[in-house]
């Protein structure tokens, strides 16, 4: 096979022949230079150190510290031009600094290797979007309060298998998410406090012979310790593998309140009014109006959750300490945080501009035998009796009213009698939604009281 045949087997892309497919696939530059901030941060910690143990005199290493502050704006302004044949950001960023200080540049990767460099590269990059996950989800949280607080007293159906079940208030369901969301911090926080080891001084996996000082580093770039173990320090992922799998379960919480927001917005449930900023209308049908930022949301799991799966794949079989393999690693991760934060934002906003609309909410938890619970208790707690017995009064009075067309409260008295002789008119008192709900006062419970207690709480936590 000639040289020009094989070329065209890969097509005009590669038309320089196998050397450019290398490049190719060799070159992380299009995507790690996202890390450019986190890189220059490092290295200037990294000169620093290197200054202070008399590795490098106090001249190059402060001419080093200067030229990584000019390429870093370059970098910001747009000016700066990324080179594919250098491979990546790390060295982007050295051969550019040659050509503004010259020969100290070729000391700052003395006692490092570009193994602990993109590690620590990519753990500080991983660690800004934790934070600003966090602040993502509090902003949520933040707009949830508002919600929860203007609807404690408002009454809404409350669901199992999407079927009437009890009444609640708009407000506890808002706080169920609270505390879903709740958990996704706290899962991002521990993540944080885990990963903040430095891998930086591992150098390509043995450590080294030069007399660096990991301690320094480490604090300088706010990490709490230096990685014990430098095999372990190049070669760990286990943060970005978690920073993915804490964004999956927050992804699907956001999906879950996205679904509830599709179906609430319907037609069919009216419960709640989206604003124009988060829909959009029907290229045929002028009546409609789409919860389209919702729907999006909700699939934003898929890319996510898939960014998990890929990166585990990858790291499965990876013998210690680097492997190529670990190039890619990162455009997962960055897909799947820029997702992230865009579901977070998105979702923020719609709770924002949300109005619940309490007369559909209310109407709804009327119907359904939603209050058949509440008799149920009602009989056990005045009439003492057992719960089975109670269960099967009230299953006997629900095939009543449904045979009627009904609910519960319309039921006569007589009605009721004729199941189970000692029933009371006291019996209406629990029968009515807002009797119900303001019934559930137990910790956690749906009761507005209750509810206002959990914001409290939360406002307080949140600060």
């Amino acid at each position: 096979m000639t040289k020009d045949s094989s070329n065209a087997m890969w097509g005009g892309r590669f038309a320089a022949g196998p050397d450019a497919i290398m490049e190719a696939i060799n070159a992380s530059i299009g995507f790690d230079k996202r890390m450019a901030a986190q890189d220059i941060a490092g290295s200037r910690a990294h000169a620093s150190m290197l200054a202070a143990q008399g590795i490098l005199t106090d001249n190059d290493a402060e001419a080093i510290r200067e030229g990584l502050l000019t390429v870093l704006s370059e970098i910001e302004s747009g000016s700066f031009e990324f080179s594919t044949a250098l491979e990546d950001i790390h060295m982007n960023v050295e051969a550019r600094l040659k050509e503004i200080i010259g020969e100290p540049a070729g000391r700052l990767h003395t006692g490092r290797s570009r193994n602990d460099q993109v590690a620590t590269d990519f753990k500080l990059w991983v660690r800004d979007q934790i934070d600003a996950a966090v602040s993502g989800l509090e902003a949520l949280i933040q707009a949830l309060l508002v919600q929860a607080e203007a609807g404690a007293e408002w009454v809404m159906p409350g669901f199992t298998h999407l079927q009437t079940a009890q009444p609640v208030t708009w407000g506890h369901h808002m706080m169920a998410y609270v505390e879903m969301f709740g958990r996704d911090i706290s899962r991002f926080i521990d993540a944080r406090a885990r990963m903040n080891e430095s891998p930086l001084g591992a150098a390509a996996l043995a450590g080294t012979s030069f007399p660096i000082d990991r301690h320094m580093t480490a604090s300088a770039l706010g990490f709490d310790r230096p990685a014990a173990n430098s095999l372990d320090a190049v070669s760990d992922r286990d943060f970005a593998l978690e920073f993915l799998s804490n964004a999956s379960i927050c992804a699907m919480h956001l999906s879950r309140f996205a679904e509830e927001l599709v179906i609430w917005s319907s037609a069919q449930f009216r419960f709640v009014t989206l604003s124009d900023r988060f829909s959009t209308g029907s290229s045929i049908m002028p009546q409609k109006k789409n919860p389209d930022a919702a729907e999006l949301i909700r699939a934003k799991i898929g890319r996510i959750f898939g960014a998990n799966v890929a990166l585990m794949t990858v790291m499965k079989g990876l013998p210690l300490a680097y492997s190529k393999d670990m190039q890619e690693d990162k455009e997962q991760v960055f897909d799947a945080a820029d997702n992230l934060m865009l579901a977070l934002a998105a979702m923020e906003g719609m709770v924002k501009d949300m109005s619940a609309n309490r007369e559909p909410l209310e109407a709804a938890a009327a119907s359904g035998f939603s209050t058949a619970t509440d008799l149920a208790d009602w009989l056990v707690r005045v009439l003492d009796m057992p719960f089975r017995d109670a269960h099967h009064v009230t299953g006997t009075l629900v095939a009543m009213a449904e045979s009627r067309g009904c609910d519960l409260p319309d039921l006569s008295l007589d009605d009721m009698q004729s199941v189970h002789a000692t029933i009371s008119d006291e019996v209406f008192t629990v029968l009515g939604v807002q009797n119900s709900v303001a019934s559930r006062m137990s910790y956690g419970g749906t009761a507005p009281t209750r509810v206002r207690e959990q914001v409290a709480r939360w406002k307080e936590k949140l600060g």
